[in-house]
C-alpha cells in the first residue's frame, strides 16, 4: 500500500527544492515592463527582481511548472548528477568557488533526492525485506572485529614508520614533518583502537543475549531489540535508563513502533546536516581557508549520494531475489571510495591525508548515524 503521506511528501519537498532555485528555461515573449517592480526589460528575465518578462496564465502552464518542481529534471540536473557520482571532490570544489549556475545547489539537490528516496520507498513491498536473525548477527560482529583489528594493525604499522622518521636509527636528522604525521598517526591508532572496543561490546551484549535471553521482554536479535540496544548506548544516567525502558515498552507493538518510526526519520532526516557539519569542521581545525559553509556543501552532497545508494541498494533487495547481500557489500564498497574521491577533490589533498580522513570520517558518521538514530527513536518512541 502506497503510503499517501510521504508521496505528498516527496511532492512538497520537490517543489521547496524547485522554489529555492533560480527559474531557468524560456519564459515566452517578453513584456517591455516587468509586471511585478515595473523595471524596463530587455530580455526574457528582470535585471530587477528576476521575474520572468512573459507572465504565462494557461493550465497548460501551470502543469509545467508543477512537473518543473517535483522533477526539476533541468540541464544543471544532468550536470550535477553525474559529478555527484563519479567526481563528487570537483562538485563540490566548483560550488565553493563560486561556479554554480551550471549546477544544483547542494541544498536544493539534497532536499530533492530525500523527499523523491521516501516517495520511491513507500512503494517498495517492506515485507520481503529479511533482517539477520541473533546468530548472523554475532557472525557479522566478529567479522567486524576482525576487520577493526586490521585497522589498528594497520595503524600500529604507521606510529611506528612516524617514531622511526623522527628518530633515524643511524642519526641523521628528522624527517620532514615528522613529528606532525606521528600525531596524526597516534590519532588514527587511538580511534581505530576505540572502534575494535565498542564492536567487542556489541559482541559480548548479543552473546549474553543468545545465553540468557534480555529482560526488557524483547525478542534477542530482533529490530526491536536492536532498537531498544542503541537507546541504552546514549548513557547511563536516569534519563538514558527512563527512555530505554520507554522504548522497550511500546517497542512491544512492533507494527505501531516501525510505522513512528518511519514517519519521524522521513520528517527530521535534515538533523543529519547539522550533527554532520562539526564533525567534518573537527577534521580541518588547523587548516587555514576552508569555512562551515564549504564543510556544509560538502556534508548535503555527500548525503544526497547516500541517500541515492541506500535507495538503490533497497530497490535491488527488494526487487530482484538474492541480491541483497551483493547490494549491501557493494555500497559497503562504494561507501568509502566516494569519501575518499569527494575529500582529495574538494579540500585539495594528498593522498596520505586523505586516507586517514576518511578512515576517521567513516568512524564520524557511525558516531553522527546513532546521535541521529538515538534522536529519532527518542522523537519517535519517547513520547
Amino acid at each position: 500500500m502506497i503510503d499517501l503521506e510521504a508521496a505528498g511528501g516527496a511532492m512538497a519537498g520537490g517543489i521547496i527544492a524547485g522554489a529555492i532555485e533560480k527559474p531557468t528555461g524560456k519564459a515566452g515573449e517578453h513584456h517591455t515592463t516587468c509586471a511585478d517592480c515595473g523595471a524596463e526589460v530587455t530580455g526574457n528575465f528582470c535585471s530587477n527582481c528576476g521575474q520572468a518578462a512573459h507572465v504565462h496564465r494557461t493550465l497548460l502552464h501551470l502543469g509545467e511548472e508543477l512537473l518543473h518542481g517535483v522533477m526539476h529534471f533541468d540541464g544543471r540536473f544532468w550536470r550535477t548528477l553525474p559529478l555527484l557520482v563519479v567526481n563528487p571532490g570537483r562538485l563540490t570544489r566548483e560550488w565553493v568557488q563560486g561556479r554554480r549556475t551550471r549546477y544544483v545547489s547542494p541544498l536544493a539537490m539534497f532536499l530533492f533526492t530525500l523527499f523523491v528516496m521516501f516517495f520511491a520507498l513507500s512503494f517498495m513491498p517492506h515485507s520481503e525485506m529479511k533482517l539477520q536473525g541473533l546468530p548472523e548477527q554475532i557472525t557479522a560482529q566478529r567479522e567486524a572485529i576482525a576487520e577493526a583489528e586490521v585497522v589498528v594493525a594497520a595503524a600500529q604499522k604507521e606510529v611506528d614508520a612516524a617514531a622511526a622518521a623522527m628518530e633515524p636509527a643511524d642519526g641523521s636528522p628528522p624527517a620532514p614533518n615528522s613529528g606532525a604525521r606521528a600525531g596524526v598517526a597516534a590519532g588514527v591508532l587511538a580511534a581505530a583502537q576505540a572502534g575494535v572496543i565498542s564492536e567487542k561490546a556489541k559482541l559480548e551484549r548479543l552473546e549474553h543475549d543468545a545465553v540468557e535471553g534480555r529482560k526488557d521482554g524483547l525478542t534477542p536479535g530482533s529490530w526491536q531489540a536492536q532498537v531498544a540496544d542503541l537507546a541504552a548506548d546514549v548513557g547511563k544516567d536516569g534519563n538514558a535508563n527512563g527512555l530505554t525502558k520507554t522504548v522497550a515498552k511500546k517497542l512491544k507493538n512492533p507494527d505501531l513502533a516501525l510505522y513512528k518510526l518511519q514517519q519521524t526519520i522521513y520528517k527530521f532526516a535534515f538533523l543529519l546536516v547539522p550533527l554532520s557539519i562539526p564533525f567534518v569542521a573537527l577534521m580541518f581545525l588547523w587548516k587555514r581557508g576552508f569555512t562551515l559553509y564549504d564543510h556544509g556543501v560538502f556534508v548535503l552532497y555527500s548525503l544526497t549520494f547516500m541517500s541515492l545508494l541506500l535507495m538503490a541498494v533497497v530497490v535491488l533487495a527488494t526487487s530482484i531475489k538474492g541480491a541483497g547481500p551483493f547490494a549491501g557489500l557493494a555500497a559497503s564498497l562504494i561507501v568509502p571510495v566516494h569519501m575518499f574521491a569527494q575529500l582529495k577533490g574538494a579540500y585539495s589533498l594528498k593522498i596520505f591525508s586523505t586516507l586517514w580522513r576518511t578512515i576517521a570520517l567513516l568512524i564520524f558518521c557511525e558516531i553522527a548515524a546513532t546521535l541521529f538514530i538515538v534522536s529519532i527513536i527518542y522523537l519517535g518512541l519517547g513520547h
